[in-house]
């Protein structure tokens, strides 16, 4: 496919979005996104796709790289190691000859690293990390969000990200407390439609536009949060099954696990999904500017959520945990002028953020790229045959640290710090309600899903396996290897 022939590349990105926060997904959901439903209908949805290693930074290493966890070193959040990846998604693109940019969150290290795109607009939104007044010129967060920029130059030198009070992993919620124009969604969308004004006319231009929500903090603006708080109902389905522990109460605002308040909870499930109808409205902007730029029939556009979020259920917040809330995720590719040419239809197959990669350079006609990840096309033309029926997945979690096998029916965990198993049926309990690991008539599984667990993690230098039986590892051991294994 000749240069001038290829076609445009839009790939938009959010973070901490559920599979089923997508209405299409869920049809007893009462989620509104419209644009993104449209977008997943008349286009390839994935209705089984998955975000193996659900945090920010190994998900974004999974999505850019196309690497596994085990090839990759990152099967856990860590901050501040550096990204040495040469073979990227957006260099494969470069090299191809497109226009590469970047507007959003990246959540690399450096922050400024470009990984191979022309230009990065960046807005990570609050990182811990880069937030400590002792780092050196260059390298807080003064220096690389953009859109800190932007607000202070719309709102005065003393504003900041954090002057409502909202905190990125709190369950707390409340509205936007400025003009909606000045939400980071918009900022993000506003600054896509910069880059069409500008963008080099003569060559095809690969965005990844990359919204900072629906991660907290939980500040919609306030039509969107009025909307949910509204219509929910007092008593909502967390999906409690036979199996969680609860502990006394709520730890905190930054709690991983407890059982909130009616109000708390109500409150935080109407932030959560108001940030996703802003997005989906938001999204529905940039639909249109492409199409006013001419863009609407020669771009393919490609929707996914790096991880997902518990958002309560099972008495869990956030993410990192091996339960489909957190590891599950949209993921659709939308062709409005069919350039693709496949059959159009929603596709079951298990399919992973390292399939991204592959899959687009396939699609623009750039071949084969050495990854970890497989190009979809085959499942866009309905060739099924062949396909992953399995993956395996993991995240370094304290005391909750996982690894766990998912297949087309089952998913096997085990929690290698305690020792803990547990089975699911998730073709028939796709909630995980019912924990079947020690019911006897699923003992011949449970045998076959340890085999499996043992054969992936036989070589691990944790020593999960010793004289061929998973074994338990303390958190420590875990901790340090998995920093040796990251910075080696």
């Amino acid at each position: 496919m000749s240069l001038e022939n290829r076609p445009n590349i839009i790939l938009l990105v959010v973070d901490q979005m559920r599979a089923d926060a997508l209405s299409y997904n869920s049809f007893d959901s009462f989620v509104s996104t419209p644009t993104l439903d449209m977008m997943a209908s008349q286009g390839y949805n994935f209705e089984n796709a998955y975000s193996p290693v659900p945090s920010c930074v190994p998900a974004r290493v999974a999505l850019l790289t196309g690497l596994d966890q085990e090839h990759s070193g990152r099967i856990g959040y860590e901050d501040e190691v550096p990204w040495n990846f040469t073979n990227t998604l957006p260099q494969t693109f470069k090299d191809m000859g497109y226009q590469t940019q970047s507007i959003g969150k990246m959540h690399v290290y450096p922050s400024r690293k470009r990984l191979g795109f022309d230009n990065v607009i960046l807005h990570d939104g609050y990182l811990h990390v880069d937030r400590k007044y002792d780092k050196p010129f260059g390298r807080s967060f003064d220096y690389s969000s953009d859109y800190l920029a932007f607000l202070k130059g719309e709102l005065g030198y003393r504003a900041d990200i954090i002057d409502n009070g909202m905190n990125c992993n709190s369950w707390e919620a409340r509205p936007w407390q400025e003009e909606e124009y000045l939400h980071p969604t918009n900022w993000t969308v506003s600054e896509a439609i910069k880059f069409l004004q500008r963008r080099d006319p003569t060559m095809p231009f690969f965005l990844k536009l990359s919204f900072e929500k629906p991660h907290a903090p939980l500040d919609p603006p306030k039509y969107y949060f009025d909307m949910y708080m509204d219509c929910l109902p007092d008593d909502i389905d967390l999906h409690i099954g036979n199996w969680e522990e609860l502990d006394d109460g709520i730890t905190g605002i930054y709690a991983l696990k407890g059982k909130l308040k009616k109000d708390d909870q109500r409150r935080m499930l109407a932030g959560y999904f108001g940030l996703i109808t802003h997005l989906d409205h938001q999204i529905s902007r940039l639909l249109t500017a492409l199409k006013e730029f001419r863009h609407d029939k020669d771009t393919i556009i490609w929707f996914v959520s790096d991880h997902g979020d518990q958002i309560g259920e099972h008495y869990l917040f956030r993410k990192g945990y091996p339960y489909q809330g957190s590891i599950r995720v949209p993921s659709f590719i939308y062709d409005p002028a069919n350039l693709i040419a496949g059959h159009r239809s929603s596709i079951r197959q298990l399919v992973k953020l390292q399939d991204i990669f592959p899959s687009l350079v396939d699609l623009v006609g750039g071949g084969l790229v050495d990854t970890d990840g497989k190009s979809v096309r085959q499942l866009l033309f309905g060739h099924y045959e062949g396909w992953r029926t399995e993956f395996h997945g993991e995240h370094a979690l304290a005391r909750d640290s996982s690894q766990y096998i998912m297949t087309e029916k089952w998913k096997f965990i085990w929690f290698p710090v305690r020792d803990v198993y547990q089975l699911f049926d998730i073709e028939n309990d796709p909630n995980e309600m019912h924990n079947l690991i020690k019911e006897k008539k699923y003992v011949p599984v449970i045998k076959e899903m340890t085999q499996k667990m043992i054969a992936y993690l036989q070589n691990r230098p944790e020593g999960f396996v010793k004289n061929g039986c998973l074994s338990a590892v303390p958190v420590d051991v875990i901790v340090s290897t998995i920093e040796k294994s990251i910075v080696d």
